[in-house]
């Protein structure tokens, strides 16, 4: 008896654990636990867009302001594509189309592995949470670069 209630403890313990976790529902990227992203992941904020950056333990994974802000280092780099791509401080970045409820993902573009930021509705200093993570980011190679219509015509 007393070890079944042990269990039951201890699994209520591990629910309450994952339901109040930052990172729930939010997965490693493939290459999470890469070098590279290893390095990226040292250069995260503590704050962003006044929202603290909480603990976690999933590689290459930063949150803020319980999970307002995300950021997955380790992903594939995205393939050229249509969407929109805005260059802060030398970094390319893809808006990804919004998800609704208004959540907001941008990718790093041209650089290996990929960077990923998702942005809930209620932030809106997406500028300085770009010019934050920019630097963040600064340390992965550039590979490629995004292309505008004015570098075609």
């Amino acid at each position: 008896m007393a070890l079944g209630l042990a269990g039951l403890v201890a699994g209520t313990v591990l629910v309450v654990c994952e339901v109040n976790s930052p990172a729930r529902g939010v997965r490693a990227a493939p290459r999470g636990d890469s070098p590279q992203c290893h390095r990226v992941a040292q250069g995260f904020p503590p704050g962003l867009a006044g929202l603290d950056r909480a603990d976690t333990d999933v590689p290459g994974l930063a949150v803020w302001g319980d999970g307002a802000v995300t950021a997955r280092c380790g992903l594939k780099t995205p393939d050229a594509t249509p969407d929109a791509c805005v260059s802060v401080d030398g970094i390319d970045w893809v808006w990804r189309p919004k998800s609704p409820g208004g959540t907001r993902v941008l990718v790093t573009y041209g650089r290996d592995p990929a960077v990923e930021i998702t942005l809930s509705a209620r932030v809106a200093a997406v500028d300085d949470v770009l010019v934050e993570l920019s630097r963040a980011v600064r340390p992965l190679v550039q590979h490629d670069k995004c292309i505008g219509l004015g570098d075609v015509m």
